[in-house]
């Protein structure tokens, strides 16, 4: 079965928070999200808006297309 789209952005989000050596505990908190809703963002379990699509690129020091590389 394919990946949805927020499957395929969340798997991006994991994979830049580990190659940053961020637990999702600190990008939560960089975020200003309780670190169940982290992971609910990594697992592809919401649909998340921009802004907190945003929020996760700020955090991470990234360009929002690097969510999109897949």
């Amino acid at each position: 079965m394919n990946d949805t789209i927020q499957q395929k952005v969340g798997k991006r989000i994991q994979e830049i928070r580990i190659q940053k050596n961020l637990s999702q505990q600190d990008l939560a908190s960089k975020c200003n999200f309780e670190k169940s809703n982290m992971s609910r963002l990594e697992k592809g379990n919401v649909n998340a808006t921009l802004s907190t699509l945003e929020k996760v690129c700020n955090a991470l020091q990234i360009d929002f297309t690097e969510l999109f590389k897949f």
